[in-house]
């Protein structure tokens, strides 16, 4: 179970964080001034926020495994 909630809370805070860090990584670093916010908010959306809810979602099944004091009980 504290496996579970570790995963779902690097989940749901992966997303916000990576997404928040690629609009601003596209904002400040691409070329493009015709539609430069679209592009930096579709990216954020669909790359950027995605990769950091997997990325978190991972640590927290890695972080949230029981430590050896919990297996006693």
């Amino acid at each position: 179970m504290r496996r579970l909630l570790a995963a779902l809370l690097g989940l749901l805070a992966g997303y916000p964080l990576f997404a928040f860090a690629g609009y601003r990584a596209i904002g400040l670093f691409s070329g493009n001034h015709f539609d430069g916010s679209v592009e930096a908010s579709m990216t954020a959306a669909f790359v950027c926020g995605p990769l950091g809810a997997m990325i978190g979602l991972i640590c927290g099944v890695i972080f949230g495994k029981a430590k050896p004091a919990d297996r006693l009980r």
